[in-house]
């Protein structure tokens, strides 16, 4: 029986996948910083951006959550499936979710993160110059 509304279950999964994200750029900035790559910076200020902007969002996420009591767990994990516990209004929903489907959840929350890390340096930037230090146009 569904005891969240949609809005509340929206919420709750954005939350969650968007927790699974930023787990992944840590993990991915982990590669880059030990890996064998001969120009790391760009990648890692990415990854940074990346992180930034999802932590931001989660928090916001986190206060609407509060709000609306809304908290959500996992309860358990196997090779195919992964369960969570939705908790709202004093009501348990337990939701079981496809692992493949998390992967592409969080798949497209990474080039939605990525897509604004870089929109949000275009404004800084225009034209993707990057201003220099030793630029007399200053």
């Amino acid at each position: 029986m569904r005891y969240l509304k949609q809005k509340e279950l929206d919420l709750a999964s954005r939350y969650l996948f968007l927790s699974m994200a930023i787990a992944v750029i840590k993990q991915d900035r982990k590669h880059f910083e030990l890996g064998k790559f001969k120009i790391k910076e760009p990648y890692l200020e990415l990854l940074g951006k990346m992180e930034l902007e999802a932590r931001e969002e989660r928090r916001k996420l986190r206060q609407k959550m509060d709000h609306h009591k809304l908290q959500v767990v996992e309860t358990g994990r196997n090779d195919s499936f992964t369960s969570f516990l939705f908790l709202a209004h004093g009501y348990e929903e337990k939701r079981n979710y496809f692992n493949p489907a998390i992967r592409k959840k969080v798949e497209v929350i990474l080039s939605e993160l990525m897509k604004r890390s870089q929109t949000s340096n275009r404004e800084k930037h225009p034209a993707g110059v990057e201003k220099r230090e030793d630029d007399p146009q200053e």
